[in-house]
């Protein structure tokens, strides 16, 4: 979605979430349409946005009181993004300033393969936006940044077990450690 007519569109239909593109996320007629109108969740990228722009953003939505449900993106908008130009630590620098204000942080890659997202999860992400297409050959700037189903798949299967390890230990030792422990540790005290 670029402008206003479009907002208006998809709105009318209710959708669980509207993402709004880096490209758009400073039309505040767009904006306030949406989140004057608009009751559900707004999914923002931040690409090609600077930091006082992020501000913008941010302020504009704590007006209006719909920060609990926006979702920020860290995103680096190129087609593919080369991984040095990630920047997959952004994740970190969203959370640790906007993080306890708005319902989440997300990430929004344009880039090859699917371990910077496994990264930007392990930083705090917890939404994640891939373009998908049906074949990366085809032409487009978007095709080859995106992922085909079966790259879909791998990163839901990998998010989600990724997602089970990021965690304390719970108890300190945990009960498949406990066969180990009986078996092989030599002192206990």
């Amino acid at each position: 979605m670029w402008e206003i007519t479009s907002a208006r569109k998809i709105a009318a239909l209710n959708p669980k979430l509207i993402k709004i593109p880096s490209a758009s996320n400073l039309d505040f007629d767009m904006l306030g349409y949406l989140a004057d109108e608009y009751g559900r969740e707004l999914h923002i990228s931040l690409g090609i946005t600077s930091h006082e722009e992020e501000d913008r953003i941010f302020a504009f939505l704590e007006r209006r009181g719909r920060l609990k449900d926006t979702v920020l993106y860290s995103c680096t908008s190129g087609y593919p993004v080369p991984f040095e130009d990630l920047c997959v630590k952004e994740v970190s620098r969203l959370r640790e300033k906007f993080g306890v204000s708005v319902k989440a942080i997300g990430f929004s890659g344009h880039h090859l393969g699917i371990a910077a997202d496994i990264a930007a999860l392990a930083l705090g992400a917890s939404y994640f936006e891939r373009h998908f297409t049906l074949d990366r050959t085809w032409k487009g700037t978007d095709h080859a940044a995106s992922l085909e189903p079966d790259g879909i798949r791998k990163l839901a299967r990998d998010l989600r077990n990724v997602s089970m390890t990021l965690r304390y230990k719970q108890p300190e030792i945990l009960p498949i450690e406990q066969v180990q422990r009986d078996k092989l540790k030599r002192k206990v005290l």
